[in-house]
C-alpha cells in the first residue's frame, strides 16, 4: 500500500523539489528516513539542502539516495561531512521489494520530493515518477495557466456581486 506523506503540524519542511513535478509525473509517494551524520542534521535544520539532479536507488536490498547536496555546516570542524555522498534510507524490506519492481518492470525512477523533520527525525519523501515528455510538460504549463485564468474570472466575479 502506498504511504501518502501528508504534512502535520509538528512536520518542518527544509526543503521541496519543486523541478520534479514539473519534469515527472508522480504515479504515488513513499515516505523514507533517512541515514545522517551529526553536521548533516546542522546543515539541514539551517536548510543548506539542493536536491538538483538526485534520485533514489536500490543496492544490494537497500535504498540509497544520490545526487543529493547538503552543504558542510559552516560551525564544523575538519570532521565535516561529504557534501555529495550517497545516504542511506530507511525503508521497509517489503518496501523495497515492491519498489524495486516497480523500477524494475515499468521503467519508473524514485525522485525526493521533499526532505523535512517529522517529530525530530530527518524524513525524505520519495515519488515513484515517470518522465514527462516536453509536450507532456507544455500541456501541464497550458492546464495550470487555464485554471489559474478560471480561480481568476471567479474571484473577480464574486467581487462584482457584491
Amino acid at each position: 500500500m502506498p504511504s501518502q506523506a501528508s504534512e502535520s503540524p509538528q512536520d518542518r519542511t527544509v526543503a521541496t523539489n519543486r523541478r520534479a513535478r514539473h519534469e515527472y509525473a508522480i504515479l504515488e509517494t513513499v515516505e523514507a528516513g533517512l541515514v545522517l551524520r551529526g553536521t548533516e542534521v546542522k546543515a539541514l535544520r539551517a536548510g543548506h539542502v539542493t536536491f538538483k539532479d538526485s534520485y533514489a536507488t536500490v543496492r544490494n536490498g537497500e535504498a540509497w539516495l544520490l545526487g543529493c547536496h547538503i552543504s558542510p555546516y559552516s560551525h564544523g570542524t575538519d570532521a565535516n561531512h561529504d557534501p555529495e555522498r550517497d545516504r542511506k534510507l530507511l525503508l521497509h524490506r517489503r518496501e523495497i521489494a515492491r519498489l524495486t519492481g516497480k523500477i524494475a518492470e515499468r521503467g519508473l525512477t524514485l525522485v525526493p520530493l521533499r526532505l523535512y523533520f517529522k517529530r525530530g527525525r530527518a524524513k525524505v519523501e520519495l515519488g515513484l515518477a515517470r518522465g514527462r515528455k516536453l509536450h507532456d510538460k507544455r500541456s501541464a504549463l497550458r492546464e495550470r495557466e487555464v485554471r489559474r485564468e478560471m480561480d481568476k474570472a471567479i474571484r473577480a466575479s464574486r467581487r462584482g456581486s457584491w
